[in-house]
């Protein structure tokens, strides 16, 4: 009887399907391949438009459960770029980010969950800004997977954040069409 026992479990374990695993993946910037980019109105007018230029995070992806999904970011404040160097030197001053005192800007995700449509999410987490931590939600879309063409394995996703300055006690009057960053996340990162 015991015998039985034994050989139907592992003919049970052998006949389970797989399930997809954690993937864990490095954020590709060295290659370039991934920005945080940002815009705020310019006096309700039009837009001034910049990016970071040094930053690096990490992912994990699991295609059967997103409650496994997760995301984490630093950003080089001083790294910001609006190719403007008389408006950077300001925005790296202590009306805005305050670069000396605060050097980096990172986020956290606390949840991910599934949105209805296939390859979309919902990403809840922290993000520290200006020495604020303070909680965010928003959706992101998954662009794509697959190979490269150097043997590796790719994933990327878009999303878009929208922040108001003061809640992260940037407190600068720059008008109430300026009180709004979006900031627009892209990240493509290698499977490891």
């Amino acid at each position: 009887m015991k015998k039985t026992l034994i050989a139907t479990a592992l003919l049970a374990a052998s006949t389970t399907p797989a399930f997809a695993a954690v993937e864990n993946y490095t954020v590709d910037t060295q290659g370039m391949h991934a920005s945080i980019n940002f815009k705020i109105n310019h006096l309700g007018y039009s837009w001034i438009v910049g990016r970071f230029n040094d930053f690096n995070g990490s992912f994990a992806f699991d295609e059967d459960n997103a409650a496994n999904n997760r995301v984490e970011m630093t950003v080089n404040t001083a790294s910001i770029d609006t190719n403007h160097g008389e408006r950077d030197r300001h925005l790296r001053s202590d009306d805005f980010l305050d670069v000396s005192k605060f050097p980096e800007a990172s986020f956290r995700s606390t949840s991910v969950i599934q949105d209805d449509d296939e390859g979309e999410y919902v990403v809840k987490g922290e993000l520290t800004l200006h020495g604020v931590t303070r909680p965010v939600e928003f959706e992101i879309e998954q662009v794509g997977a697959g190979e490269d063409p150097w043997g590796g394995f790719r994933r990327g996703f878009e999303g878009e954040l929208e922040l108001k300055l003061t809640d992260y006690g940037i407190d600068y009057d720059l008008g109430p069409a300026s009180a709004t960053v979006y900031l627009d996340i892209h990240l493509e990162g290698v499977r490891q």
